[in-house]
């Protein structure tokens, strides 16, 4: 039962009482790290491990998962990964597998691959017994189903919404537990990458039967002068099995800990099971605001008190700023209008797919930030948490966007979950509803939907309006009802008439540019699908970048444009089909390396002085042609010179760029640039010679010996001189030692079919043909020799162990297990689990170990006693007889796993650079990264590794 009143208490500074300082009794831990991994099937239920095919399944009775669900299940053979993990950027490409999602072999067509299976043991105290333990995953791609000890915990078909299950009365406290997830990625949800896997983060939080439960702080403020209110409401949840009192108390602390606002409630009750909402409002003096700038983030402690204890602490973190989206003059931030320069993203980036680990989250957004980008479109699903924490720490708006317009209870309630999750981050201005829905945008369904959703959302949040992104379909359905028009692509109409038609509604362009370009190329190749980055409107009709922010910039009433898309993705690669497997829209590319766009925008979305030539000047072959020279830049005026001969010099009007016919050859282009008369910079770009070394550079020089903490590291092909080849593809062998791994490589290239991860091939092999005799009926030696005859022996090894009562006697069971040329290359282990007692094993004749006390044990097999095709494998011991008739004891003796080594990491360069993507294994020490390529001199690189405790994590 739960009780819906809601309660508001204002809580005047003069009433506070003294904070009782408590050691947290909560616990959040990390569940990223150490779990085995491998891949099931959707329909082929031998090779999903029988999963569900038990006389009781998991949803018949609780507690009976089977197959690779069950606790017991044997999954040692399986390969151990940390998360966050996306199996589909480890799969291959094919021109059958999908388009939208990057040719990668998983999905329709490829059910080997498209179904996989992660299982995780971890330990909990005897001590935690009586609280309530919660596991908590922030998003798996997708219709997951999640089994702790065998107990079915619920499925969750999104790939896009966390999810979280209260999982106390299931676990084995002071023993072992295990979380097994299946993943089934084969459908698709989107028309673009999705990855597949558990591609964000997992918790664990451990909480007293009484508690705010997750999300369930709602941190509100308002701005009048030098003062703040700000409006805490706090859900409280009793778990108890009998009725709780108890008393509420927050303070409010700065970035730099000191408390600004405090106070504690009288007593409340709650029965059990129940939860209610309690409001209360604190004045903060000199609020100092968040802001694009200055991000300032304030903490909202709450805590329970019950019992003369503090039973739970839990912490909001939030800020103070104002918003307004004004129909005529746009968006202003705390007062101040800020014109929306931002980009729409999708989670995707070179050598990890989806699974991108929160300190690259960072790195993508400072190259956006340092672009001038303000703001960042969740295209076109719920983000990561990792991300919405980044963009509140560094100063990035957010248009946070859900998946899928519907009304029913069912599809609202995914709305909520997206509201309820991301209603507290400062960043969030503005709510999506909706994205180019083509089937219902134009007409009188899709407004009634509209307004519906509308409706709703203003239940969960009344600071932020609700937008939604229309493509062909302005001034009717969705757009003549929706609070912000979202406008996708001035192609398909007229934003004065509609503002002339819709004057009460504030607007934006949500998708503008659709540009298509790749990084380093200037001449468009159709055949090996390369085109040129020069900024023009495509052929289909979608305007250049330019033309696009010149119709926003020169538009008060329009808030701002968000171009499609800030980073290239895998999938949707218009113009182009296979080969192609990346799209070209981004201003960036794949690595998050820049295209000749970013500065464009630079020029005129930063502060920053800003001088760019394009094209390189390595046109061998060309000499005496008229090449297109651009310069982007924001200064008054720019002179260019070809090998000391000036072509002019030309004024810059705003928002626009300069170009110049120069004939073709070797040398060098210089623009010089001129404010108020003045010379004021040179930009110089040059011939290079050949290629002659590979270098590595990371974008830092020190990282956190935690297991998350990632470098990122561009490499370049340069010349004698140290200048990058702009011309240069050239295969780079990568080497790393000390506390680092590498996690991914890319180039950018949109045709590239290399792979983006280099990771051991696990197989797993089994035994078969069981046959059996008595050890007094047959001689070892005899048995041990290869010619002995089975036939004839009765099958052994089928069934679920002797019946209660029987007399085990010692046995002779004969198996064999079958390998290929390949997997005898790889490293072979017995996975060994005891079938019997003091069992001893034999491989070829070969004895491995005789009379093992262990249940479970490892043993290496080696290459010297075994072959390709069939091998023969002997256990001797006395086998389990089952306590009871329902029993089951152990009848399979392990599997065999085979680990095939990868190749060596390498990456060829496109148009002279690449990327590899670093992250630490745990400990300080010195990671040295080499790069090798055939007549190049090595580059190598030191980066330094600090001991660092990192987030507490599961044991």
């Amino acid at each position: 039962m739960k009780t819906h009143t809601t309660r508001k208490i204002l809580l005047l500074l003069f009433m506070v009482v003294p904070f009782l300082s408590s050691a947290s009794p909560r616990e959040r831990l990390l569940m990223n790290f150490d779990w085995q991994f491998t891949f099931g099937h959707p329909h082929d239920v031998e090779k999903d491990f029988n999963m569900g095919t038990s006389y009781f399944t998991y949803l018949a009775k609780a507690g009976y998962g089977d197959g690779a669900a069950a606790a017991d299940f044997d999954d040692r053979t399986w390969r151990t990964l940390d998360l966050p993990h996306d199996w589909a950027a480890e799969m291959e490409f094919s021109g059958d597998a999908s388009h939208s999602h990057g040719y990668k072999k998983v999905g329709p067509g490829f059910p080997d691959t498209s179904v996989g299976w992660y299982r995780k043991t971890f330990s909990v105290s005897e001590s935690d017994k009586g609280k309530r333990i919660f596991l908590e995953f922030d998003g798996v791609f997708r219709d997951s189903k999640v089994w702790v000890n065998g107990f079915y915990c619920g499925n969750e078909p999104s790939g896009y919404t966390g999810f979280s299950y209260d999982v106390s009365e299931y676990l084995n406290y002071g023993g072992e537990n295990v979380v097994a997830v299946r993943v089934d990625a084969s459908m698709e949800e989107g028309w673009f990458y999705e990855g597949a896997g558990i591609y964000r983060h997992v918790w664990m939080t451990k909480v007293n039967p009484l508690h705010v439960p997750q999300y369930g702080t709602f941190v509100t403020s308002e701005v009048d002068g030098d003062e703040a209110t700000v409006t805490a409401r706090v859900t409280v949840r009793n778990k108890n099995l009998g009725k709780s009192s108890f008393s509420l108390e927050n303070r409010i602390v700065n970035a730099a800990g000191d408390v600004v606002a405090e106070g504690k409630s009288g007593v409340f009750e709650l029965i059990p099971m129940g939860s209610d909402e309690y409001t209360f409002e604190y004045k903060v003096d000199n609020p100092h605001l968040w802001d694009l700038d200055d991000p300032h983030l304030y903490t909202l402690e709450t805590l329970i008190h019950s019992n003369d204890q503090v039973v739970d602490k839990y912490e909001t973190t939030f800020g103070i700023r104002t918003i307004k989206w004004d129909p005529d003059k746009g968006f202003f931030l705390n007062g101040r209008h800020v014109k929306i320069k931002g980009t729409n993203n999708h989670q995707n980036h070179a050598g990890v797919g989806t699974a991108i680990p929160d300190g690259l989250h960072e790195w993508r957004l400072k190259q956006l930030k340092d672009m001038g980008n303000n703001a960042y479109r969740t295209a076109h699903y719920p983000p990561t948490p990792a991300l919405l924490e980044a963009c509140d720490r560094m100063g990035m708006l957010v248009l946070n966007e859900n998946r899928l317009m519907g009304t029913t209870d069912y599809m609202l309630e995914y709305l909520k979950r997206l509201v309820i999750r991301d209603r507290n981050h400062p960043s969030v201005v503005l709510w999506s509803i909706g994205n180019e829905e083509w089937m219902i945008e134009n007409g009188e369904r899709g407004a009634m939907m509209a307004q519906n959703m509308q409706a709703y959302l203003k239940t969960l949040d009344t600071t932020r309006p609700a937008n939604a992104a229309v493509s062909g379909a302005w001034g009717a359905g969705i757009s003549s009802v929706i609070e912000v028009m979202g406008f996708n692509y001035l192609r398909h109409g007229s934003t004065d008439e509609h503002h002339e038609k819709f004057p009460w509604q504030a607007s934006l362009g949500t998708e503008q540019g659709s540009t298509n370009t790749t990084r380093g190329i200037y001449v468009d190749d159709q055949e090996k699908q390369y085109l040129k980055a020069y900024d023009v409107p495509t052929p289909s009709g979608f305007m250049s970048i330019q033309q696009g922010w010149q119709h926003y910039a020169d538009r008060d009433y329009l808030a701002g444009m968000v171009i499609w898309t800030g980073f290239d993705y895998r999938g949707e690669s218009t113009p182009f089909r296979y080969p192609s497997v990346l799209s070209y829209f981004g201003m960036f590319d794949l690595c998050g390396l820049p295209k000749d766009n970013v500065w464009y925008l630079k020029s005129w979305w930063s502060d920053e002085d800003v001088l760019h030539i394009l094209p390189h000047w390595n046109w061998e072959g060309r000499e005496g042609d008229a090449l297109d020279v651009w310069v982007y830049s924001n200064h008054d005026e720019v002179e260019l010179f070809a090998n000391g001969t000036s072509f002019g010099r030309k004024k810059m009007e705003p928002n626009s760029h300069l170009e110049w016919k120069v004939p073709y050859k070797a040398g060098q282009l210089k623009a010089v640039a001129y404010d108020s008369g003045k010379k004021v910079d040179t930009e110089i770009v040059e011939t290079t010679g050949e290629s002659q070394k590979v270098r590595l550079v990371a974008d830092r020089q020190t990282i956190d010996g935690d297991r998350e903490d990632v470098a990122i590291v561009t490499v370049q092909v340069t010349d004698k001189k140290g200048r990058v080849v702009p011309t240069a593809n050239r295969n780079i062998t990568f080497e790393i030692e000390g506390p680092g791994k590498i996690i991914g490589v890319g180039n950018g290239d949109p045709t590239s079919h290399e792979p983006d991860r280099y990771i051991d091939a696990y197989k797993t092999v089994v035994f078969n043909n069981w046959k059996q005799t008595l050890a007094t009926e047959s001689n070892i030696s005899q048995v041990l020799n290869p010619d002995f005859d089975v036939q004839g022996l009765k099958d052994a090894l089928n069934n679920d162990g002797l019946e209660p009562g029987t007399e085990a006697q010692k046995t002779v069971f004969i198996g064999q297990f079958d390998l290929s040329e390949e997997e005898l290359s790889g490293d072979i282990n017995w996975m060994f689990r005891s079938i019997g007692d003091n069992p001893s094993l034999y491989v070829n004749g070969q004895l491995i170990e005789k009379d093992i006390a262990e249940y479970e044990k490892v043993f290496h097999l080696k290459k010297d006693y075994l072959k390709a095709g069939i091998n023969r494998v002997v256990v001797v011991a006395t086998p389990y007889v089952k306590e009871n008739p329902w029993s089951v004891v152990n009848t399979e003796p392990g599997k065999l796993q085979v680990v095939i080594p990868a190749e060596p990491w390498q990456r060829k360069t496109f148009n002279g650079l690449a990327q590899v993507i670093i992250q630490s294994t745990g400990g300080a020490g010195e990671i040295k990264l080499t790069g090798n390529s055939d007549g190049l001199k090595t580059g190598e690189l030191i980066i330094e590794v600090v001991e660092a405790e990192g987030r507490p994590a599961v044991k």
